[in-house]
């Protein structure tokens, strides 16, 4: 094996109970909360010296919670669809009981007076928080600490490290992030987990640090498609159902960002499509119109105009503790005239339009969801390229793990969906899984 190749460590565990086999035991009495946390928290101590997947973490908090859903479970009450399930949650989400960074030395020992309203709604469901998970820097390009659990020695991607590390590692089963370019999927791929990425809009970004409101979306890893769906469920306040068993109608798209795929990526991704068209998932492919070519570059305008607003305090007060890239993404920002914001927001309606049309008579594309295998270093995330577009359409995405590149890394597959179709979205995404393993 080449230096490249050969695995520091290998942390990532493929065998831990997923979110709904931890419900349905816990259910049934065979474990309790406390039991669950109890072992996720020795796990965290023994691994966080390597993996570094977490910002905040105090054992004794989610011990304490689950404490006390072990008692209102014996007196018979029902505290909800997450009753006991551990959940981690990236350091962009306000939180009371931790301090909230941001990913930013600006906000170092910050401590919101509220919770973000997906906390609230996650603590009305029962779910046990176990800490912060590490983002990268207001959810841009610098990287924090953490490391890939398959190889400690290559980046988790950005900027839901933490949360895809900890899902990975076996740390949770469940975890938060959010995505404004490809900081759900990337992640997920590289690390080898679940992500669902909902429709924009879908979810309360209430107490969540943005960067452009345009894009921004809560989202969330799992260690499978039904976990995915018991936390929709939880946020959306829906009775819980197993996925059904579907035969989705696939199609294909390589999109503009093609030539961006490495060697090994490409490789892997197309096998993956014959394989699955053998087995008739995949139908065609979808060719994006070339009046579409810009929606790339669309996306970075208006990530960059808005970023340059949102971020204007800490851009104006604290210069000099931001980093490198996020300071060029905002002097870009201030650089995009009103005129050239338009212009992309327009051209979004149009591939918004154009992508409803296109999409018709299948359930779901199937596209790449990073540009190969996580890259070595901890210096950088990787690149977003190919979440970037379906981002901007503000379309559901999920992540689909089972594949491996050229140096034994996880490949993730994604699935695009029709907005406001996650169910079907995450049915067929287990479908697909079913498949890849």
């Amino acid at each position: 094996m080449t230096q490249e190749s050969a695995p520091l460590a290998h942390l990532a565990d493929t065998t831990c109970l997923t979110a709904t086999d931890l419900r349905e035991a816990m259910r049934q009495g065979r474990l309790r909360p406390s039991q669950v946390v109890r072992t996720l928290n020795e796990r965290i101590a023994a691994h966080e010296p390597a993996v570094r997947a977490w910002q905040d973490w105090d054992p004794a908090l989610p011990e304490a919670r689950a404490a006390r859903l072990d008692a209102e479970l014996i007196a018979g009450l029902a505290p909800g669809l997450l009753c006991g399930i551990p959940i981690g949650l990236k350091d962009l989400i306000d939180t009371v009981d931790w301090p909230t960074a941001y990913g930013s030395p600006i906000y170092q020992g910050h401590r919101p007076t509220a919770n973000a309203a997906v906390v609230e709604a996650l603590l009305a469901q029962g779910a046990v928080l176990m800490g912060k998970t590490v983002t990268t820097e207001f959810g841009y390009f610098q990287p924090g600490p953490t490391a890939n659990p398959w190889n400690l020695a290559h980046t988790p991607g950005g900027s839901s490290s933490g949360s895809a590390a900890a899902v990975a590692a076996g740390m949770v089963p469940l975890a938060l992030g959010t995505q404004t370019a490809g900081s759900l999927i990337r992640p997920a791929s590289y690390c080898g987990v679940f992500a669902l990425k909902p429709t924009l809009g879908q979810h309360s970004l209430a107490g969540i640090k943005g960067l452009s409101h345009a894009m921004d979306t809560l989202g969330w890893m799992a260690r499978s498609a039904d976990d995915l769906e018991l936390l929709r469920c939880a946020l959306t306040r829906s009775a819980f159902e197993p996925l059904p068993e579907v035969s989705p109608r696939l199609r294909t798209c390589h999109t503009h960002e093609w030539p961006l795929m490495s060697p090994g990526g490409a490789e892997v991704f197309n096998r993956a499509v014959g394989q699955l068209r053998s087995q008739g998932l995949v139908q065609d492919e979808l060719k994006l119109p070339d009046a579409l070519a810009g929606l790339f570059e669309a996306q970075k305008t208006i990530m960059a105009y808005e970023a340059c607003r949102s971020l204007a305090p800490e851009y104006t007060q604290h210069p000099a503790l931001m980093g490198d890239a996020l300071k060029l993404l905002l002097q870009a920002g201030h650089g995009v005239s009103d005129e050239a914001f338009a212009q992309a927001q327009a051209l979004t309606l149009q591939g918004r339009h154009a992508l409803a049309e296109l999409m018709q008579g299948c359930d779901a594309l199937l596209v790449p969801a990073a540009p190969g295998e996580a890259p070595q270093g901890l210096a950088a995330t990787g690149d977003p390229a190919f979440s970037r577009v379906w981002n901007l359409l503000g379309l559901p995405c999920v992540n689909v793990p089972g594949l491996k590149g050229p140096h034994g890394l996880p490949i993730g597959l994604q699935l695009v969906g029709h907005p406001h179709q996650e169910r079907a979205l995450l049915a067929a995404a287990k479908a697909l899984a079913s498949q890849l393993t």
